[in-house]
């Protein structure tokens, strides 16, 4: 499996539908990919607070059609970052938007947990309620959680009880922080034995330097590839079967009791 992440730089004063435009013509140049990503909130900014209602739009809004369409060309999973949503009753919310290769909105997630400290975006949008799996076609099955999720592991410990075997996570992580960025995607992937897929943005959101460093990390915390700081496409060749024969092989997931589902 063949993955793109898309480390695309929030440049100030790029208008939003050149973003969308600049951003649909990386995913089609991704044709020979099975998965391509983008990163959270890329349209306006993860720190641009005071714009997020100006730019907020719902499912079928710009981003949306700009989006399947490019995967549709390309023929590719689109995992299309996050965008602002304004749902039918005005609430916002920030949500991921995954395609299937025909371009069809596929599946959507709200971000659980919010960053800000009851500021920006924890004050500004609603919170998600479910953890979200997908099958990826005849694939893998995928795990969704969106940045500040990375710090939450009872997350993806429900996502890998879900049955997800890679991690995907959009992100707008902070240069300051990006020590965390990586120590936190590899902590993932070792405890939970399976791919991390972590995607985020270059350049700076509102003042605030973003970390890049996109990473894909395998399920024994390898470090399979990894960007640089500015923008960047990280391509990186995936083995689906490894989740199987990790797990097989160093059962740690069997020996966990605390939080262990009850059998169905």
């Amino acid at each position: 499996m063949r993955a793109a992440l898309l480390q695309i730089a929030v440049r100030p004063g790029e208008p939003a539908e050149e973003r969308r435009l600049r951003a649909a013509a990386l995913v089609r140049e991704q044709r020979t990919a099975d998965l391509v990503m983008l990163p959270e909130l890329w349209t306006v900014g993860a720190f641009a607070f005071e714009a997020f209602a100006a730019h907020a739009e719902p499912l079928d809004g710009p981003t949306a059609r700009a989006m399947g369409a490019a995967a549709a060309d390309a023929q590719v999973w689109l995992h299309a970052g996050s965008i602002v949503e304004r749902d039918p009753a005005g609430g916002l919310f920030n949500t991921s938007l995954v395609f299937d290769p025909a371009g069809r909105l596929h599946r959507t997630y709200r971000k659980i947990h919010r960053f800000g400290f009851d500021r920006g975006e924890a004050a500004l949008l609603g919170r998600g309620e479910e953890a979200v799996t997908t099958p990826l076609g005849a694939g893998p099955t995928a795990g969704l959680a969106t940045c500040y999720d990375l710090r939450f592991p009872e997350q993806f410990r429900l996502l890998v009880d879900a049955g997800a075997e890679l991690l995907l996570v959009p992100a707008g992580w902070p240069a300051a922080r990006r020590a965390h960025w990586s120590l936190l995607a590899r902590a993932r992937a070792v405890e939970s034995q399976a791919y991390v897929l972590a995607c985020g943005t270059a350049g700076e959101h509102a003042g605030v330097a973003q970390a890049g460093h996109s990473v894909v990390v395998d399920p024994w915390g390898e470090v399979v590839a990894e960007a640089g700081a500015g923008e960047e496409t990280l391509l990186a060749e995936l083995d689906p079967a490894l989740v199987a024969r990790t797990r097989a092989e160093f059962p740690a997931l069997g020996d966990r009791v605390l939080g262990v589902p009850a059998p169905r």
